[in-house]
């Protein structure tokens, strides 16, 4: 009887726990987080391990939505968690996620207890295949690019072909040539590495406006383009086409 009681208290537990705490703790759940229980006159600080001692490399505003959830320590499979004894679950340590943040600029280790599933209006998953296609055709742009300069070949910043990826004045201005700078890269000269396409994180889509962040270094320093897309109309088959790409300081065309 007393294995009967044990395992009815068990089943309870089961029952009653958050789910936000099981997937801290195999470090899966929501599709994105928020920050809780940090006064609105301080940050969560992000930290370059899981612990109090280490280094801080970033914060987080008490604010903060759509983080996105990397792993968690300890990690322990929601099987094996209720396999433990209640002395074996009190002796875990306390569990410490590391995260990034919706635009991935601020990234480190935070304690899962100021953590929450993210319930804000801002979040919008990206899982519209508008978006999507939209983020594959800025990547393909990309792709094209490097791939010509390093072959001398046409690009898809040329005038001849690049009706297929820009709207008709994008194509206008690149036909009149001395841009100053890669529209791409904002840069002359370009050594790019980690390159990386994604949907704006908080509203990749806004009134039929689609926002794409290409992130990358060049030569070794971080930058960031930012693309926007809709539908073009004009076209006898209407099709995704960028619109302009913004850089810090200017934009295209």
């Amino acid at each position: 009887m007393p294995t009967l009681s044990r395992r009815l208290i068990a089943v309870a537990m089961l029952l009653m726990a958050p789910s936000g705490a099981l997937a801290q703790m195999d470090g899966h759940g929501p599709d994105a987080w928020q920050v809780t229980g940090v006064s609105a006159n301080d940050v969560l600080n992000a930290r370059t391990g899981p612990g109090a001692d280490y280094l801080v490399i970033g914060a987080f505003t008490p604010d903060a939505t759509g983080l996105q959830m990397v792993t968690c320590v300890p990690f322990l499979p929601r099987q094996k968690y209720w396999e433990l004894t209640d002395s074996q679950r009190s002796a875990l340590p306390s569990r410490w996620c590391l995260m990034q943040s919706a635009d991935r600029r601020i990234q480190g280790w935070v304690a899962a207890r100021f953590l929450a599933e993210d319930t804000s209006a801002a979040y919008q998953p990206a899982g519209d295949p508008l978006i999507a296609e939209a983020v594959s055709l800025v990547r393909q742009v990309y792709d094209l690019h490097q791939s010509a300069r390093s072959q001398s070949a046409i690009g898809p910043l040329h005038p001849s072909v690049a009706r297929n990826y820009f709207f008709q004045d994008a194509v206008v201005r690149l036909k009149r040539g001395d841009l100053g700078a890669d529209p791409l890269f904002d840069a002359q000269d370009t050594e790019i590495t980690e390159l990386e396409v994604f949907p704006a994180p908080q509203r990749a889509m806004h009134r039929g406006m689609i926002t794409v962040y290409a992130d990358f270094r060049n030569f070794g320093h971080p930058d960031r383009a930012v693309f926007h897309l809709r539908i073009d109309t004009s076209l006898a088959d209407p099709a995704l086409r960028i619109m302009r790409i913004e850089h810090e300081g200017w934009e295209f065309p």
